[in-house]
């Protein structure tokens, strides 16, 4: 009686699936049911439809703008022609170690730092600006090392260092070999501050306290048969005097123990000024 019932029941469900127009699904080898799959009227399958809150496909729909890139921003300029300091000044002296700039370092920005910049870009595939963005610049350090105190300073134009104490009283040249500035100082005032130059190792600057004791202004030197301009002997042959070849060459020479000056209007003014008697003060 009992098997009767079952095979009626059986029966009647496969008849209403039939009359419903779907099968009964078959289940996994695991016992989870398979998915259901709608069909198109056509009678194609579809995927189910997303159910809310669940993220879309990343495709454009049909007719919508594709979305622009975002442009980058243009690197920052940090320097350019016209400006000044000693900011510089180090970009100047790192261009020297690559061989692009073979002035200065002046501390200036001017064509020729302008075109050693075009240079230096155009080699590395960065646009050719003239002008030292953080791309340029970065690029620039990575490739050299940080300038010495000489390096920035070759020709001229580096801060005094503070006056010897023995500069303090009357008319003195006050020369510092560690600054390579000359002061001019009367009773303790700087009048003006000069870049100097001095011998070398052979041929040392001597340094101490001294006189100027003669004046010549067209002097020609006997022993190296060189002009010596503006000259004032302090110490034997040893003299404060204009050298042509330091305002040409700057650091990149050193004299045969003179103290060499390369601004000729200011050694022509200074010249007027100091007298036969007035203290030299040589020191590091």
């Amino acid at each position: 009686m009992r098997m009767r019932r079952s095979i009626t029941a059986l029966a009647g469900t496969a008849a209403l699936a039939t009359v419903c127009g779907c099968t009964v699904q078959a289940r996994e080898a695991d016992g989870g049911a398979r998915p259901p799959v709608r069909s198109d009227v056509d009678g194609m399958s579809r995927a189910p439809t997303p159910a809310p809150g669940t993220r879309a496909d990343d495709k454009q729909p049909s007719g919508s703008p594709t979305p622009r890139a975002t442009p980058s921003p243009a690197p920052a300029v940090l320097w350019s022609p016209g400006d000044s300091g000693r900011g510089v000044r180090e970009l100047q002296a790192r261009l020297r170690q690559v061989a692009w700039l073979f002035e200065g370092p002046t501390g200036t920005y001017g064509a020729a730092t302008e075109q050693a910049v075009k240079g230096f870009q155009g080699k590395r595939g960065l646009p050719r600006t003239g002008r030292t963005d953080t791309v340029t610049w970065q690029r620039l350090v990575r490739m050299t090392r940080e300038p010495g105190q000489w390096e920035l300073y070759l020709m001229g134009g580096q801060p005094a260092a503070a006056p010897d104490p023995r500069c303090l009283t009357g008319r003195v040249l006050c020369i510092d070999k560690t600054s390579r500035t000359l002061r001019w100082m009367i009773d303790g005032r700087t009048v003006s501050t000069v870049s100097v130059r001095f011998g070398s190792q052979y041929t040392p600057t001597r340094e101490g306290v001294f006189q100027v004791y003669w004046k010549s202004r067209h002097h020609v030197s006997t022993l190296y048969d060189s002009p010596m301009p503006y000259a004032m002997f302090f110490s034997g042959g040893q003299a404060v005097h204009y050298s042509a070849d330091f305002a040409a060459r700057g650091y990149g020479g050193a004299s045969h123990g003179c103290v060499n000056i390369r601004d000729e209007a200011a050694i022509a003014d200074l010249f007027a000024q100091v007298r036969n008697g007035d203290k030299v003060v040589v020191s590091w």
